[in-house]
């Protein structure tokens, strides 16, 4: 009797003895894993862990294709980043699955996901189980993410409570916190800083069409610096000092201002704001122009003035601002193929070649008539001192 009650025991303790290795098996894990996460993609200079070779077929660059004579069967330092809360995990996976369908299950290019909070276990989980390729979760630095110095939080409050009727997110706090981040500090996160191009994803997008071809070695190929999908105008309540403030660095830094720029399709010859801006949800970025000193020097410029959160300054319209004074026309690519839904506005291509590859409603389509779209196409690029001249001229912004 007491033999088997001896055997018992010894056989409970064994099996306590494994669940409890598992335990922490399965927790170290976890841990490792998060641990991970404070180092990005190729974070070994000599390592080509996600580099993987190219399909055979399929490989056609868009109408106007690239100069490479052949593909060198490497990835690019490159991946797709988004700044996503845990609970817009569904409206993420969404996406996933559509740019995997749509582009990366022929690439594996890295995710990369960025939260002000923790990233819950389910989150990391079901994003992982959508696909197959690399995936990284970060969180911001607290000096990424908050009132920026220069501001006072009275001040702001008073903002929020004048601006909440006047416009979307015009009392949100949050909003304007994301915008900051998006304009000054997501190409400083550690997980990014090995990268040399990023492709800004959202929760709750479409992509409508196929893609045949890797859109950052098109980027790459081509000499260009930024890719955007859809231009709207931006509401004029929200960026009310936005082009007096700019022009005001244009004349402190005129050093930092290249020979030529785009300018002319965010500042008309009257030197009025035209409010034209890149729908930045959707861009693909060569970061050495976030990084580049000029850029730095512009945001800062903005952040002492306040306007991220005594106005509600989008990182669109300081993105495009910086791109347009900082880069010629032939740097900046319309990714006219690459058929795109944000909820607000949506790109249908309707050139034979490009629609036969995507799933769409033509009528649905805003860029063949935006203005903006227009005037990409039309405005060329001016000189230095036209850009000065410009940014000497009385404010027409308002």
């Amino acid at each position: 009797m007491y033999s088997r009650t001896k055997r018992f025991l010894l056989l409970a303790a064994g099996i306590l003895c494994l669940f409890t290795l598992h335990a922490f098996i399965v927790e170290y894990s976890r841990t490792s894993s998060r641990s991970a996460q404070t180092k990005g993609p190729w974070s070994n200079n000599d390592s080509n862990e996600y580099h993987s070779s190219w399909p055979q077929d399929g490989q056609s660059m868009p109408p106007g294709g690239g100069n490479s004579t052949q593909e060198d069967g490497q990835l690019l330092r490159a991946a797709l980043v988004a700044l996503v809360r845990n609970s817009e995990l569904e409206g993420l996976r969404s996406t996933i699955r559509q740019v995997d369908d749509r582009f990366n299950r022929r690439y594996g290019y890295p995710y990369i996901f960025l939260n002000d909070e923790e990233f819950t276990d389910e989150f990391i989980d079901q994003v992982r189980a959508v696909t197959k390729a690399p995936v990284y979760f970060g969180k911001l630095p607290k000096e990424h993410w908050g009132l920026s110095p220069y501001v006072t939080e009275e001040k702001v409050k008073a903002a929020l409570e004048y601006n909440k009727d006047r416009y979307l997110y015009g009392g949100s706090f949050s909003y304007r916190m994301m915008c900051r981040f998006q304009s000054g500090f997501i190409h400083k996160h550690p997980l990014l800083q090995n990268l040399d191009y990023y492709w800004r994803i959202e929760p709750d997008v479409n992509y409508f069409c196929d893609i045949p071809y890797d859109p950052f070695k098109y980027m790459r190929d081509n000499n260009l610096m930024y890719g955007f999908t859809i231009t709207p105008m931006e509401a004029r309540k929200t960026v009310e000092t936005l082009w007096n403030t700019t022009r005001h660095w244009m004349l402190e830094n005129p050093h930092l201002l290249p020979e030529k720029s785009f300018m002319h399709w965010v500042v008309n010859e009257k030197a009025k704001y035209t409010l034209c801006h890149f729908w930045s949800n959707f861009e693909i970025v060569n970061l050495s122009l976030y990084r580049s000193e000029a850029y730095e020097s512009y945001f800062n410029h903005l952040d002492r003035a306040g306007g991220f959160f005594y106005e509600r300054w989008g990182d669109a319209p300081v993105h495009s601002f910086a791109a347009a004074l900082l880069l010629r026309k032939e740097q900046i690519h319309w990714f006219e193929d690459i058929g795109y839904h944000h909820p607000g506005y949506a790109h249908c291509p309707n050139k034979p070649e490009m629609k036969s590859r995507c799933v769409c409603s033509p009528g649905s389509d805003f860029m063949y008539r935006s203005m903006c779209s227009r005037r990409f196409s039309e405005v060329g690029d001016i000189y230095k001192d036209q850009m000065l001249e410009l940014a000497h001229m009385p404010d027409r912004a308002s």
